[in-house]
Formats: structure tokens, C-alpha cells, sequence
């Protein structure tokens, strides 16, 4: 095991490379630069805008800007902010690192407690009018676009019932404690729901679909004539075995959550790396923009290092020699 991670990790490094080269010559492409377009103060002379475009290094070739800022981000240095003055891009992103975190996080706990339990009933329970509920949940819930299910929440839960608020990440800036903590929980019940509701449709329907196919299967005829009781044919061999394909989703998952979380966060104005990001792209802060495309590159990859690794955990059949 120990060997398979290190050859993994190892693999991350062409992979970041490649997928931090197409962002950057992708982000390029866009029209203008940090220096230029309506945002800029026009009463600045074309002469400082010259100056300060030739200190950041706009004026470059393209491969050369592109190496220039790789030759920082291998040392962790990801430059500094074209449009926050003085303030350097990891410093911005780790103000709204530690928010998305844990709506992400918040939201795959959700997304688990719901999709596992009821995916299990259904199968449990077939063509029944819980089956069937759940089957129209989930159709509704891969139907529904997340920026809609926001607005629709915001204007049940908040504007029509007033349980819920409708922006932000806390209620007052000056909050301690287990307060401090409520209000978290509470500013992340809906932009949690809203990024974990196609989740949870998805996760729900490939838990009943396994456990409906691995109740015919061999080991589970064969535990079952040993004397097993339903539970522990249920948990300890149906259930590990059906967590395969949950597992590989888990992989993907997280780094999905935090660029998913790009459109949720915006329309719930929550302070994480989607407003940021959003921000970043209109006044074209390429700095700003490869740094969250590189958290995201990575996210994804140590994911996917994490499901290779939980496999052989939930089935002790899998070796990596």
C-alpha cells in the first residue's frame, strides 16, 4: 500500500502540471488584463498603467508569464493579487479556504446520512410506495439546476417561512463559542442542501441498484445458508460490497463540492472561494484564478488517492502490490 501511494503522488506532479497549463493559457485567452476594462479607474494615466502592466509581467510572452509564476507556486509562493493591492493570493484564499471546507464537508455529511439509509430501504423494500418516493425524489433532484433549488429555498425557508438566512456565513462578526457555532450551522443549512442535492439523488439510486444485485449474488446465497441472520448478511456482506461504487464517487466528489460550490456560494453572497473566484474572473485577477483552479486540481487528485485507498477497506479482497 505504502508503495502504490508514493507511485500515485508521484503521478499528481504531470497531472498538476497539465491541468494548471490549460488553465492558465484558457484564462489568457479572455480579452483585456487586470490593467484594462470598465472597472479601472479612468482618470489613471495610460503611463502608470504602462508601468505597473511591465512590473507584473503582462507584458511578457505568454510561456514566459506562465513559467515565471510555476517557478513561485513550486516554492508556495502563488503571487500577489492584481486587483486586491498588497495582498497576495494565498492570503485571499486562505480567508475563504476554511468556509468552502466546511460547506463542503457539511454537505457530503448530509448527502451520506440521506442517500445510504433510504438507498438501503429501497432496496429492501422494491416497489413500494417508499421505493417509489424516493425514486421521484431523486428524479427531481438531478432535474432540478442548483442556482434554482438555491432561489426556491431562499424563498421558502427564508422570505416565506423566516427559519433560515438567506446570505452570509454568521449572523454578527463578534459571535464566540457554541453561538459562533450555531450560527455556522445555521448560515450552511441551505447552500449545504442546495450543493448536495444532485448528490444525494445520485448516491441514493446507485445504493439501491447494488444492493437489489448483490442480493442474488453467490457469497450472499452462501452466507445466508451458513445461518447468517439478515443483519449481518446485510451490513457486514451486502453493504461493504455495494460501498464500492460510493466509495468512487467520494473520489470525485470533493473536488466537484468545492468548484460546484462556485454558483451556490454566489447566489447565497457566502465568503468562499466560489465569490472569490467569481470576483477574480471579472476583474480578470489571473493570479487569484490559477491559485483556486490549482486547490481544486488538487483536491480532486488526493481524492481520488483516498477512494483507491478506502477500497481495500471496505473490501479486505483488493491488494495493491
Amino acid at each position: 500500500m505504502t508503495k502504490y501511494i508514493i507511485r500515485r503522488v508521484l503521478q499528481f506532479i504531470p497531472m498538476v502540471i497539465l491541468a494548471s497549463i490549460v488553465v492558465f493559457f484558457m484564462a489568457y485567452l479572455a480579452p483585456g488584463d487586470a490593467l484594462s476594462g470598465e472597472n479601472l479607474d479612468p482618470n489613471i494615466p495610460r503611463e502608470v498603467l504602462e508601468e505597473r502592466r511591465e512590473a507584473l509581467g503582462l507584458n511578457d510572452p505568454l510561456h514566459i508569464q506562465y513559467f515565471n509564476w510555476a517557478k513561485r507556486a513550486v516554492t508556495g509562493d502563488l503571487g500577489m493579487s492584481m486587483h486586491h493591492t498588497g495582498r497576495s493570493v494565498s492570503d485571499l484564499i486562505g480567508g475563504r479556504l476554511e468556509n468552502t471546507l466546511n460547506l463542503s464537508i457539511f454537505s457530503l455529511f448530509i448527502t451520506l446520512i440521506i442517500s445510504i439509509p433510504i438507498g438501503i430501504y429501497s432496496s429492501r423494500k422494491p416497489y413500494s410506495i417508499a421505493d417509489y418516493s424516493a425514486t421521484t425524489f431523486a428524479f427531481i433532484g438531478l432535474a432540478i439546476p442548483n442556482f434554482f433549488a438555491a432561489l426556491l429555498g431562499i424563498y421558502i425557508f427564508s422570505f416565506g417561512l423566516g427559519w433560515l438566512p438567506s446570505q452570509g456565513s454568521i449572523s454578527a462578526p463578534n459571535l464566540e463559542g457554541l453561538d459562533y457555532i450555531a450560527s455556522k450551522l445555521k448560515h450552511m443549512i441551505l447552500p449545504g442542501f442546495t450543493l448536495g442535492l444532485a448528490s444525494t439523488a445520485i448516491y441514493m439510486r446507485y445504493m439501491r441498484t447494488e444492493m437489489l444485485e448483490l442480493r442474488g449474488s453467490d457469497f450472499i446465497r452462501t452466507a445466508r445458508a451458513k445461518g447468517l441472520g439478515n443483519r449481518s448478511v446485510l451490513y457486514k456482506h451486502t453493504l461493504r460490497n455495494a460501498l464500492i461504487p460510493i466509495i468512487t464517487l467520494l473520489g470525485l466528489e470533493f473536488g466537484t463540492l468545492l468548484s460546484g460550490a462556485v454558483l451556490v456560494e454566489t447566489v447565497f453572497n457566502y465568503p468562499g472561494l466560489g465569490t472569490l473566484f467569481v470576483g477574480s474572473i471579472q476583474n480578470r485577477d489571473y493570479p487569484v484564478i490559477m491559485g483556486i483552479n490549482l486547490i481544486l486540481a488538487m483536491t480532486t487528485l488526493i481524492g481520488n488517492l483516498l477512494a483507491d485507498v478506502l477500497y481495500a477497506v471496505a473490501d479486505p479482497r483488493i491488494r495493491y502490490d
